[in-house]
């Protein structure tokens, strides 16, 4: 693959995944990702920070497509329908990409730093939600509470989504996770 082909940065992360699958994530370099890519060293750098970035690069508009789902809901929504509203928008972004989730879930889970930086990543999406949900009116602690859970939910669900023997799509593995949790709370 030469150089001047389209779509450098998608070729850089899934030469990444790969390697990152294939040899580890810490014996994998960026010189060794920009070459299977078919790129320079260089490249890489116009496009990610280091080699951790490849596989955070989306978080950001992660995060402004779920706040802005929560922000859009309808003004008579509850807190936990907002929420919903979120995890349905999150869902969009990962349509067709279910083997890519696994693979990263994959490199993540085996490496102790990226899992803290993915835990810290989905504290983040905690605060950014919970502060969408403040400025819908909801007060605290339960614009917070609601955050909090929503980001639980996702992370289960996501979970269960990338599972080998999972089958069904992403919004539908969410949205009974989300229906079990409210399940849990639901008054008798």
């Amino acid at each position: 693959m030469g150089r001047w082909e389209p779509n450098a940065r998608g070729r850089l992360a899934n030469a990444a995944l790969e390697l990152y699958n294939e040899h580890g994530f810490e014996q994998t370099t960026v010189m060794e990702i920009a070459k299977r890519a078919g790129l320079t060293e260089r490249t890489f750098f116009r496009h990610y920070a280091d080699k951790r970035e490849v596989l955070f690069a989306g978080a950001p508009a992660m995060r402004e497509l779920f706040v802005a789902a929560v922000t859009d809901a309808p003004p008579s929504a509850p807190p936990v329908d907002a929420l919903a509203a979120g995890l349905d928008a999150v869902c969009e972004m990962f349509v067709g990409r279910r083997e890519y989730a696994r693979k990263r879930q994959t490199v993540i889970m085996a490496n102790a730093e990226l899992h803290e930086r993915e835990l810290v990543k989905l504290a983040t999406l905690s605060a950014a939600v919970a502060e969408a949900l403040r400025r819908r009116g909801v007060t605290e602690p339960a614009a917070s509470l609601t955050a909090e859970a929503g980001i639980a939910v996702f992370k289960i669900g996501f979970e269960r989504w990338v599972a080998e023997a999972e089958e069904r799509e992403m919004t539908q593995v969410m949205r009974e996770t989300l229906d079990q949790f409210k399940n849990l709370t639901a008054s008798d």
